[in-house]
């Protein structure tokens, strides 16, 4: 089955730090620009951020700008979200993807998601 599946989830308290990754099954993640997205209760699913099948160039949603780093490991077929100065609104499930990098759009290989909490 060809998926992406998310890991490194979890309660962070506001100002902290988490990373996810995400790891590829059944297929070669190093041909796809992959991206980050989120969806909180209640709201719709919006785009986080998304690199370039070479990592050479990253497109980041204004609210996290600053504080979260896209990076990916071809070697590894994974790809990472760095997420630091977390805040309360950054709570969330978060779900990679293939993505149109300049789009901040998700279309294709969607993983079941991780769930990211802050609170203190």
């Amino acid at each position: 089955q060809l998926q992406l599946v998310e890991s490194g989830g979890g309660l962070v308290q506001p100002g902290g730090s988490l990373r996810l990754s995400c790891a590829a099954s059944g297929f070669t993640l190093a041909y796809y620009s992959i991206g980050w997205f989120r969806q909180a209760l209640g709201k719709g699913r919006e785009g986080v951020a998304c690199i370039s099948r070479s990592g050479g160039r990253t497109n980041y949603a204004d609210s996290v700008k600053g504080r979260f780093t896209i990076s990916r490991d071809n070697a590894k077929n994974t790809v990472y979200l760095e997420m630091n100065s977390m805040k309360p609104e950054d709570t969330a499930r978060y779900y990679c993807a293939a993505c149109v990098e300049e789009r901040l759009m998700g279309y294709d290989y969607w993983g079941p998601g991780t769930q990211v909490t802050v609170s203190s």
